[in-house]
């Protein structure tokens, strides 16, 4: 933090912004990101924030940061009422973030239905060719660098969040089917562990089993990695403590809104070998679907 402060006491004016990541000029919006990654104020930034959006100065930007900001000072309701009740005044551009931004304090409040509602709302977007403003890839940001993600990264990121919420309502069936699904999109370790937990929730326990061995074998991306592993002996304990009981299996299904869901995965999945229309044709009937969830 010393070499931090001497650095910024040698620093030119016009090299301040880039310093601290600041946009440049001096406005509400600009006064409110001083605060908050400046003097380290999140109180008097949400203040601020809320002064650039009534005067209208980067709106896009001053919702999305208060937003943010708000969930990590614990006012996550706040949030997503300033979320429902200025993103009219953002541009189209910015919902998809925004969007974003309210499945994390969703997630945060524990208002899973909602959660699950927005995540379905985000996949028949990409369904029908509407997000990333129909483009097939977004530039995305995380700690403060600069990536591609494609639609099928994407694709199975929503994927992963709405087993997890799936698995919050108990309903180990409609994540384990989502699960699977992004697994065959974009595999890793971390959605391998969860669909492994689906199963033995369901006392699947061999499928369970199966599931884990790619991570312990290291087949997935991330198997590796220090959570990874220690998650795996979490689920190995899990399953040897399950064994030794007897237990019904879940038996909770799918709505049919959750199989429309499935089937435009499919649809989807078939179409990005040759990813042409704008529109996918994801509304054709599939009926070996059902027939495999019967199984």
């Amino acid at each position: 933090m010393k070499e931090r402060n001497q650095i910024e006491a040698h620093l030119h004016p016009s090299h301040f912004h880039v310093f601290h990541k600041l946009p440049p000029g001096d406005s509400p919006y600009v006064r409110a990101k001083h605060v908050q990654l400046v003097d380290k104020d999140p109180e008097g930034a949400i203040v601020l924030f809320w002064k650039a959006i009534n005067a209208g100065d980067r709106v896009d930007s001053a919702l999305k940061d208060m937003a943010v900001v708000m969930k990590q000072q614990d006012r996550a309701e706040e949030a997503i009422e300033a979320i429902k009740s200025f993103r009219d005044r953002c541009s189209k551009q910015a919902q998809e973030s925004l969007d974003n931004v309210l499945i994390d304090l969703y997630k945060k409040c524990g208002r899973i239905e909602e959660q699950i509602q927005l995540l379905k709302q985000k996949l028949r977007m990409i369904y029908q060719g509407e997000a990333f403003n129909g483009k097939p890839t977004k530039t995305a940001r995380s700690h403060g660098k600069k990536f591609q993600v494609t639609v099928k990264q994407e694709t199975s990121r929503i994927l992963g969040n709405l087993g997890w919420a799936y698995m919050q309502q108990e309903n180990y069936l409609a994540a384990e089917v989502v699960y699977r699904k992004a697994q065959i999109i974009d595999p890793d370790a971390n959605k391998a562990c969860n669909l492994c937990q689906c199963l033995i929730k369901q006392a699947r326990y061999i499928e369970a089993q199966s599931v884990l061995k790619e991570v312990i074998h290291g087949k997935l991306p991330g198997s590796g990695d220090p959570k990874s592993r220690n998650r795996v002996k979490e689920l190995l304990q899990e399953l040897e403590s399950e064994q030794l009981i007897s237990i019904a299996s879940t038996a909770i299904g799918l709505n049919s809104e959750d199989t429309f869901l499935a089937e435009g995965i499919d649809q989807l999945m078939s179409q990005w070998t040759s990813y042409r229309s704008r529109r996918l044709p994801i509304f054709e009937e599939i009926s070996s679907f059902r027939d495999q969830l019967a199984c």
